[in-house]
């Protein structure tokens, strides 16, 4: 069940009449390291809704919430986050998806070993997220985002889950005639989801054959890509890839 929070931002984003657009952060993230974002889709017309992560099943909480807006919505998602956007595109309740180093499906690609493997039920430390997801950005930097943006989350999924973890979060139709338009972006340097697991998404993904794939690699940026000083580049691919398909 939604939050009382989250039930507040469908509620006004229905009030607006514009077309929503939903942003699921990576577990390990606050939801609000989407409110640059969100003033930058807000500025061109959209309604965000940032909904927080689910302590259940993820898949269902957000269809939930995304069958209580009153237009069907665009989708942005990052990490895990990524991986749901696509599994909520698939069924057919996106109208445009992007996901943003997306964590792998068991179908498409196995793990690969992370330098930061860490429990799930552990939070992430500052030296966790440095080596692991703020790799591509300088040690100061990376303390500004740690604390801005780094949340201890007991219960959410590791940052390198054996594929076995992720089975239970439901299966992504690929194929689907409603998918949707749906954008990959995959940093270069990225250690939790390098080329090789978000091409292999976008492989899986291309396969549809209703709606167009795309994926691009930005050069030199990790898996903080949506958060650090970079992100207005990310952003803009995204709301570029969206305004192709949605009207506002």
């Amino acid at each position: 069940m939604p939050s009382t929070s989250d039930l507040a931002q469908v509620r006004r984003a229905n009030a607006t009449g514009r077309t929503p657009v939903v942003f699921v952060h990576d577990p390990w993230l606050l939801p609000s390291s989407w409110k640059r974002w969100a003033d930058v889709f807000e500025e061109a017309g959209f309604a965000s809704v940032l909904p927080a992560w689910p302590g259940g099943e993820a898949a269902d909480h957000f269809a939930d919430l995304i069958g209580g807006l009153e237009h069907r919505p665009a989708v942005v998602g990052h990490g895990a986050g990524g991986l749901l956007t696509q599994i909520i595109a698939g069924r057919g309740l996106a109208r445009a998806a992007v996901a943003i180093s997306p964590s792998p499906l068991p179908a498409v690609l196995p793990s690969p070993m992370s330098p930061a493997r860490v429990s799930g039920t552990a939070p992430l430390t500052h030296e966790q997220f440095r080596r692991a997801l703020a790799n591509a950005v300088g040690e100061e930097e990376a303390g500004r985002l740690y604390e801005a943006f780094v949340v201890p989350t007991p219960g959410a999924p590791p940052l390198q889950a054996p594929a076995t973890d992720l089975r239970p979060w439901g299966e992504c139709d690929a194929t689907a005639k409603d998918r949707g338009p749906l954008l990959l972006i995959s940093g270069e340097l990225d250690r939790i989801v390098p080329w090789a697991a978000a091409h292999a998404s976008y492989k899986r993904q291309a396969r549809n054959e209703q709606h167009l794939t795309e994926i691009i690699e930005l050069p030199g940026r990790g898996h903080s890509l949506t958060v650090d000083h970079g992100w207005r580049e990310v952003c803009g691919t995204a709301l570029t890839f969206i305004q192709r398909f949605v009207e506002p």
